[in-house]
């Protein structure tokens, strides 16, 4: 396990502390509608971080095709009908671009700023020019409102339970995910980013932001410089 990472419920549990069966229960939100409507149809879309293709389920639904990327073999033996890559972000380099490359699940909030760093230069090494990269932050108070629950209408309820810091601009972060006939929890860690932090940390890897596509900037269109 990742040092300040931990996961518990049944199943395999990956080395963020991700359970995989969780994951594959864990219904999508208004995501796909919005990647959708930020870039053009029939887009190539390379989608770091696929997990167990919730998101890249729906996405090839409208369209799309999809490399998925994923570290762990045990989640990306749950995807189907994309290609896809085991490795980590950071140092993936596939010798192409595509038009779309997306960096969900606040990926760019990662603790270690060099891995972080890494992820973001592959961003801009693998979009093709003209071509745009998605990004999904933390809501701005992501790591101050809590306790925060949420009653999924499909039956499971979501809690982040607190957020409390472990190191200068990192915080460790507890969620349990509670089903009718299970419950799963996890420890990660976080680093919180301001507006002017993120929009630092893309210019570092030669990125901008193009536009913020919701109103809480959540979810962001980038491009090369």
């Amino acid at each position: 396990m990742r040092a300040g990472h931990q996961g518990t419920g049944p199943g395999a549990i990956t080395p963020d502390g991700c359970a995989v069966e969780l994951y594959s229960r864990l219904r999508i939100g208004p995501e796909p509608d919005i990647i959708a409507g930020a870039v053009p149809a029939g887009a190539h879309i390379l989608e770091l971080g696929c997990g167990v293709g919730r998101m890249t389920r729906p996405l090839l639904e409208r369209g799309f095709t999809i490399t998925a990327v994923d570290e762990s073999p045990d989640m990306l033996e749950r995807v189907r009908g994309a290609r896809t890559v085991c490795g980590t972000i950071e140092d993936l380099d596939l010798g192409e671009t595509f038009d779309v490359v997306m960096l969900a699940s606040f990926l760019v909030h990662h603790a270690d700023l060099e891995v972080r760093r890494g992820m973001l230069r592959t961003c801009a090494r693998h979009v093709a020019a003209g071509g745009s990269v998605l990004i999904q932050r933390e809501g701005e108070d992501y790591h101050s409102d809590l306790p925060r629950v949420r009653v999924d209408p499909s039956g499971y309820t979501v809690r982040i339970v607190s957020s409390e810091p472990v190191e200068e601009g990192v915080n460790s972060v507890y969620a349990e995910y509670e089903f009718p006939d299970a419950t799963w929890t996890q420890t990660f860690q976080a680093r919180p980013l301001t507006k002017e932090q993120f929009e630092e940390a893309l210019a570092e890897a030669g990125l901008k932001v193009d536009r913020y596509l919701t109103e809480d900037r959540i979810w962001v269109r980038a491009v090369a410089v």
